[in-house]
């Protein structure tokens, strides 16, 4: 397994080693001693898996008293994927970073407590699996609007409006929204 940090403190992009033949591959996803040594000692506690359509948009969410670090892989299909660092005292507060995820490529996206986290679905169907520290707290999840104006993210939606949530409409702006400490 290949660990790279990204621009964002915190955040590690996993490439795993795939062994192919003609039988196929096998790839190891994942081991909690590495894990610990590049990304913390986190404790994933709970596994999630999403299935949507092209166009759908889901984001960007978090968990403020009890804030989910997730380990992010996509199982079949292509989103966008986007964090934001919502950590008041990093020097990257308030910025974005985005990168595709294909399920062919076998990568996982680590991100600690502290971001916000969104997708859109490129492919015509993705699923989204995600490991995560704490389990989900639906009185204690927050919602950025996609379109946050002092963020600006450049979503790949090709100038069409994505498929959201009735929650997802109704994301917050950051200045409204609680951040971390």
């Amino acid at each position: 397994m290949h660990y790279q940090p990204l621009a964002l403190p915190g955040l590690m992009l996993f490439t795993p080693s795939r062994y192919a033949d003609e039988r196929g591959f096998f790839l190891e996803t994942f081991r909690q001693q590495d894990f610990v040594e590049h990304c913390g000692a986190y404790q994933l506690v709970q596994d999630n898996l999403s299935r949507s359509s092209q166009g759908v948009l889901r984001g960007l969410h978090y968990q403020w008293q009890r804030p989910q670090g997730k380990l992010i892989r996509v199982n079949s299909g292509e989103v966008f994927d986007v964090v934001v660092d919502l950590r008041r005292n990093s020097p990257t507060f308030g910025k974005w970073l985005g990168l595709y995820l294909h399920a062919d490529q076998h990568q996982q996206l680590w991100i600690p407590p502290g971001f916000a986290h969104g997708f859109y679905v490129c492919s015509a169907q993705a699923e989204v699996q995600y490991k995560c520290t704490d389990y989900y707290l639906p009185g204690d999840e927050h919602c950025i609007h996609w379109q946050e104006p002092t963020l600006a993210i450049t979503w790949p939606c090709q100038g069409q409006q994505p498929l959201l949530s009735a929650k997802d409409q109704q994301g917050k702006l950051l200045a409204d929204s609680p951040i971390f400490d």
